[in-house]
């Protein structure tokens, strides 16, 4: 069913309530200023006790900020390592797609309540999270979301990770929010460096200058937390004939859009999205704000 204001609202008859006085809920949480008095979850709870490192940054973001949180989800499952998000637009999504696209677990910790999709333009990830991974609120079913819902949220994000990282992020965002309790509660923070110029890396920026180790590669996560990373060496990506000569042109003009496409390769847009569509879910291409890029990452 859909609420007033637009949520979609999700009807699941198997949430799961874990309280403070459950062997289930999680011993950092007890032990964190603040704790939640309980949990209402979605999925598989047994991911709590994995491994986790959490992925946050800003709702917008830039193609490269979403390259990164999606390649970051996709390490983080190649090395068995849960990905922690908080399912908002920009990189939280692309982290929890990026984990879910390579087989991985994520988890979703929500500022509402567990039974309702907030932003519902992440509505196909949340519903793959309640299939394959955990959607966990300390509010309970029906809760819808309010302001002050999500910087709350945000301490249970870092509570149950072993490494927070911000990928893009402003200087007063959620992101920026969630690694300040990180570091309160005594978690490694880490940060991708960015243009100095850019909005989108002010806060990751500052993390940095204020003592955040940083990420110069995706691996510096998995080495932060005691992990040695499975080799990185990877086939080339088969690509068909069609796909093959869509890729030279992309290649050669990084950023291009689907009508400058048609033109060069004088195809129709119905024929070249099947194959941009079959293209991104390979990895190999990106599109993102009407421009289509070659995934460096």
């Amino acid at each position: 069913m859909q609420a007033e204001t637009g949520i979609i609202i999700m009807e699941y008859n198997n949430i799961k309530v874990i309280t403070r006085r459950d062997d289930e809920f999680p011993e950092f949480l007890k032990t964190m200023e603040n704790p939640p008095d309980a949990l209402y979850c979605i999925g598989n709870t047994r991911l709590l006790t994995q491994k986790k490192a959490a992925v946050v940054g800003a709702k917008k973001c830039s193609e490269y900020g979403r390259q990164i949180a999606v390649k970051t989800g996709e390490t983080l499952a190649a090395n068995h390592i849960v990905t922690v998000s908080g399912l908002a637009e920009g990189i939280d999504g692309f982290a929890h797609m990026g984990a879910l696209r390579a087989g991985g677990d994520t988890i979703a910790v929500m500022g509402c309540g567990p039974d309702i999709c907030y932003p519902k333009t992440n509505r196909k990830i949340y519903e793959e999270i309640c299939r394959k991974g955990l959607i966990i609120s300390e509010y309970p079913p029906g809760t819808e979301p309010r302001k002050w819902q999500f910087p709350a949220r945000n301490r249970i994000i870092a509570a149950l990770s072993n490494v927070i990282t911000v990928v893009e992020a402003g200087i007063k965002s959620g992101a920026v929010i969630t690694a300040t309790y990180g570091a309160e509660q005594g978690k490694e923070v880490l940060a991708v460096p960015g243009n100095i110029n850019s909005s989108f890396s002010a806060g990751c920026n500052k993390l940095i200058s204020t003592g955040a180790g940083i990420i110069t590669e995706i691996d510096d996560i998995l080495w932060a937390m005691g992990v040695m990373p499975k080799s990185q060496k990877q086939e080339n990506t088969p690509m068909g004939r069609d796909e093959s000569k869509v890729y030279k042109v992309i290649e050669e003009n990084d950023g291009i859009t689907m009508e400058h496409l048609c033109k060069i390769l004088k195809k129709d847009a119905f024929t070249l999205n099947g194959l941009i569509t079959v293209m991104e879910m390979k990895g190999i291409i990106s599109y993102q704000m009407g421009k289509i890029f070659i995934a460096k990452f």
